[in-house]
């Protein structure tokens, strides 16, 4: 009975949509009636085509994405305004994308250090991304501005190390403590370029699909989430096992 009815089910589906017309009232009602008697004895049909569904979806989610990441990888990975950690010259470039009050961004910290001081041809980009509260505004308005007194790397430590919210305030105490000439950073934190390049990141990460933060990007994948060293230095290696960075 089974056999029957999934062959007249997917004969009926095949040719219902081309022939609808030509059927009477009575022939549509039997075929109906015949689709939900076979639908209610195997419900895992049903199951079957929403998750075939969703993974055609998400393929063409992914597909997406992967041509929004080559058209912008040269804002991505390339970009003057970013700062840049790591082997200027590596064949292969880890992006971050982080607010400094994300407490995942904070747990990313021992991850970013373990793979610069692991991969010696490994560049790491940090696009500084504050969606979380106006103090993420002002660390990041800092952490950018900082790169004039070549502090960046360390400010960036400082915040993330930093276990309480950041708001303006907190902010400017930190990087005074972290020896920065505090007039000079207050003025170049407005400088029209360190808004530039905040907005030129906000429009970025909705372009290729950045919805949080830490935000990875290797080569043509985006990650979301803090994945770990050893999830990265894996995605790393497979890069270099298949010919090398695509667009990165």
């Amino acid at each position: 009975m089974r056999r029957i009815l999934s062959t007249l089910l997917a004969t009926t589906l095949l040719v219902a949509p081309l022939q609808a017309a030509e059927f009477s009232d009575a022939q549509k009602s039997e075929m109906g009636s015949v689709i939900r008697e076979y639908l209610l004895e195997n419900p895992e049909v049903l199951r079957d085509a929403l998750m075939a569904l969703q993974q055609r979806e998400e393929a063409k989610q992914a597909e997406g994405q992967k041509d929004q990441l080559k058209q912008n990888a040269d804002a991505i990975f390339r970009s003057t305004g970013d700062f840049v950690l790591g082997n200027p010259q590596a064949s292969v470039t880890l992006v971050e994308f982080l607010d400094y009050n994300c407490g995942y961004c904070k747990k990313s910290l021992p991850t970013i250090e373990k793979l610069v001081e692991m991969d010696k041809d490994l560049k790491i980009v940090f696009k500084e991304f504050p969606i979380l509260s106006p103090g993420s505004v002002a660390a990041a308005k800092a952490a950018i501005a900082a790169r004039k007194q070549d502090k960046y790397w360390e400010l960036h430590q400082a915040f993330m190390r930093f276990a309480g919210a950041k708001d303006e305030a907190t902010v400017l105490a930190i990087a005074e403590k972290t020896g920065l000439d505090m007039d000079k950073l207050k003025q170049d934190m407005e400088a029209p370029e360190v808004a530039e390049i905040l907005s030129a990141n906000t429009k970025l990460a909705r372009d290729i699909g950045v919805a949080g933060t830490p935000g990875f990007i290797v080569d043509e994948t985006l990650i979301p989430g803090a994945v770990g060293v050893e999830a990265l230095t894996a995605m790393i290696a497979d890069i270099r096992a298949n010919g090398g960075c695509k667009i990165c």
